[in-house]
């Protein structure tokens, strides 16, 4: 590889920017395409899938036989809020190969003891960002559980701004709605703000922390394909009902999950739910249903330590 392609993509992974190398088999004539320059390149469609399904692979082109080697950046899964959920989804996530970081400036909840092997950041999100936690971008997911929007709102603005493909935030219609006023007068957009999840996660009627997680992480995995420009419709499936002892093997691998799409994940989800539960009115993630939040979340400290 020469020196000047092998530099570009160093600085392409360092700058966690998408890229493909493609190398000519025959002379081993190579060049590097960022993800920016792929709409005009002559190789376009090509390209376009091989960077929508992340793998690398021999290609056939022009009577030339081509490698592309893809290099895209991992996903990162940004949780503001060391609640009971963020607890619950924190071995999900390990399991899906998300790299996940917990931001939490309430040091009675951001503890190594409730998080262990988890990397965590006892500080507040808009001085973690860039500093002690890698600035966000289109290949980072943030979900705002803290409830609280001295926490949230700080996190979910950074989000907006630089166009994480997945920003959710816990909460009902209406806290979601003074939420929208506060980022109007903050100056964000309409199409800015909506694309917000908001109540969070997919409506599988989740209650308690680790369904809450679940229904969190099942609609960031409907959304990582989408993110590399890849468009997931619903998968084929037999009976619902025959899936769902076999929901959590499903979801082990990153790659196998994202290709089931985020609408069977939501049959799977409502099946195991109405299975379990003898319910089928299905409510969002973070709606109330009869009882308060789950202890943790909500809590709203002032700036300093949260209360033991």
């Amino acid at each position: 590889m020469r020196g000047d392609v092998l530099a570009a993509l160093n600085d392409a992974r360092a700058a966690r920017r998408a890229a493909i190398l493609i190398t000519d088999i025959a002379d081993g004539a190579q060049r590097l395409v960022g993800e920016d320059a792929i709409a005009a390149d002559p190789l376009a469609d090509v390209l376009a899938k091989h960077l929508a399904s992340g793998k690398s692979g021999l290609v056939e082109a022009g009577g030339r036989t081509l490698f592309l080697t893809v290099q895209v950046p991992p996903v990162r899964l940004v949780v503001v809020g060391a609640v009971h959920i963020s607890q619950a989804l924190a071995p999900m996530a390990a399991g899906l190969d998300l790299a996940l970081t917990v931001i939490d400036p309430r040091t009675a909840f951001a503890t190594p003891e409730r998080f262990p092997g988890t990397a965590l950041v006892a500080e507040w999100p808009d001085a973690a960002f860039g500093t002690s936690v890698p600035a966000l971008d289109r290949y980072c997911a943030l979900a705002a559980l803290t409830h609280d929007p001295k926490i949230d709102d700080p996190a979910l603005k950074a989000a907006l701004t630089a166009e994480c493909f997945y920003v959710g935030a816990l909460g009902s219609r209406k806290t979601h709605a003074a939420r929208v006023a506060r980022l109007t007068e903050a100056g964000f957009t309409p199409a800015q703000i909506g694309r917000i999840r908001a109540p969070i996660g997919l409506p599988i009627g989740a209650v308690s922390p680790a369904e809450i997680a679940l229904a969190v992480l099942a609609e960031i995995v409907g959304r990582v394909a989408p993110a590399r420009g890849l468009r997931l419709g619903p998968a084929p499936v037999r009976a619902v009902a025959d899936l769902v002892p076999d929901a959590l093997p499903l979801l082990a691998p990153r790659e196998r999950a994202a290709a089931l799409g985020a609408d069977l994940l939501r049959q799977i989800a409502l099946a195991a739910h109405r299975r379990h539960r003898g319910s089928s009115r299905p409510i969002r993630a973070g709606a109330r249903r009869g009882r308060s939040r789950p202890p943790g979340v909500g809590a709203r400290p002032g700036r300093g330590r949260g209360r033991a």
